[in-house]
């Protein structure tokens, strides 16, 4: 086969993925937001997934970016990596990966091949995905067309796990193409692949990725939730939990992001199609939920305790998005800081360098700082630490606060003799 890649979806995932395939493979990327798509092509990428200087290298090489469905044409690789978020009842929205699959079926050709990266539970690709493809492009699936699932394992702002380095798990509808969709992702990955004896172990194996994940660091929140009671520093004892061989060093923090926050959801759902009640996975979900409003209430209880009036208080809090160094504020857990505290004060400055206000604005409906830090100090009764951007580290934390005023470190990286509390 003469290779033509098109990537459905530049986020996160898909445009680090195209760039990729476009070293070694003429390849088209296709996205539905036409602003993206103007930004792209314009030789920036406002997630920084990819520096500018590379990004246009890639576009004069051939990449070509588009929101056009007819540019489409004349690829038969595509590749699906679209958003699988969840609803407001925490129930999978599978609506844009069967949006895509439609799209996917109006252009793929006879022996084409479409190979689903999006995290989804078991049965999905198989079930619901492929099936639209054989009913929109009405082709005959194993026969006239094929299908795969590997699943991305993209960590936003991570620039040593980068999409070309990571080991992939790779799958196929057939044994044949199963070789084909490994040998691809082989031919551009460098520690390359592992291949799934099936395409729903493949999907399963992604879920529980970040279930784990998400269950390793309930435990630790819970264990920060004791310690603090009885006023036992849980990075002391982590620390000394983990000069044991086999320890394995979680830390407590905020769960947010598209991945940890969200894919369990879509494994629990099964699960309880299947009569299965997942008790771990769904307390360990609602304990990190619920960890914002436990932070907010731990700076309240802090400032109380040094006779700090929380009403009507000047509160900083430094960090908005959900991870360190990246702009990406999908399920940030840090606005359910923001809005506990909001109910007693109205006097809150958001500060975050990687943020971008206007996506702030629109999501949150509240406004960001990202410049000028130093305009801040001597000017707030309590100070949130609640991401560990870089910037973050370089100062210190109490020139911004008042001579009584109450730090508190949500990701453990100040200097213990410098805030009041942390988790």
């Amino acid at each position: 086969m003469n290779i033509r890649i098109a990537v459905i979806g530049l986020g996160y995932v898909g445009l680090p993925l195209a760039r990729l395939f476009s070293t070694k493979y003429p390849t088209v990327g296709f996205d539905i937001n036409p602003e993206r798509i103007s930004t792209l092509m314009k030789g920036h990428d406002n997630t920084c997934e990819i520096e500018d200087h590379l990004l246009q290298q890639t576009l004069k090489n051939g990449l070509r970016c588009t929101n056009s469905i007819e540019d489409l044409a004349g690829s038969n690789v595509f590749v699906v990596a679209v958003p699988t978020p969840v609803d407001e009842n925490n129930r999978p929205d599978l609506a844009p990966l069967l949006k895509a699959s439609d799209t996917v079926g109006k252009v793929i050709p006879k022996g084409g091949v479409v190979i689903y990266e999006s995290t989804v539970y078991p049965g999905v690709t198989e079930e619901l995905c492929l099936p639209i493809v054989e009913k929109i492009s009405g082709l005959t699936y194993n026969k006239d067309f094929f299908g795969g699932y590997s699943p991305e394992r993209i960590n936003p702002g991570d620039k040593e796990h980068t999409v070309e380095k990571i080991k992939k798990v790779t799958s196929g509808s057939t044994p044949e193409i199963a070789d084909f969709i490994d040998n691809l992702y082989n031919s551009v990955l460098e520690n390359g692949t592992f291949k799934a004896t099936s395409i729903k172990v493949a999907e399963a194996s992604k879920i529980i990725e970040n279930a784990q994940r998400d269950v390793n660091i309930a435990f630790m929140n819970e264990l920060a939730k004791i310690f603090n009671a009885m006023e036992i520093d849980t990075h002391d004892v982590l620390d000394a939990a983990a000069s044991k061989w086999n320890f394995i060093k979680f830390t407590p923090g905020l769960v947010g992001g598209h991945c940890i926050s969200v894919d369990p959801y879509y494994l629990i759902e099964k699960a309880l199609y299947y009569g299965v009640l997942p008790r771990v996975m769904s307390a360990a979900r609602r304990l990190n939920d619920g960890m914002g409003e436990y932070v907010a209430n731990q700076v309240i209880k802090l400032m109380n305790k040094k006779g700090i009036l929380i009403k009507d208080a000047n509160i900083l809090i430094l960090g908005i998005t959900f991870k360190e160094n990246c702009p990406d504020i999908r399920n940030s857990k840090v606005i359910d800081i923001h809005n506990v505290l909001k109910e007693y004060t109205p006097n809150i400055t958001v500060f975050d360098p990687h943020s971008n206000p206007k996506e702030i604005e629109n999501e949150f409906c509240i406004s960001v700082q990202t410049e000028n830090i130093n305009n801040l100090k001597n000017k707030f009764d309590a100070i949130v630490l609640a991401v560990a951007h870089n910037e973050f580290k370089e100062i210190n934390l109490r020139d911004f606060g008042k001579n009584n005023c109450v730090v508190y470190d949500v990701k453990g990286i100040v200097e213990r003799a410098l805030i009041d509390g942390r988790l």
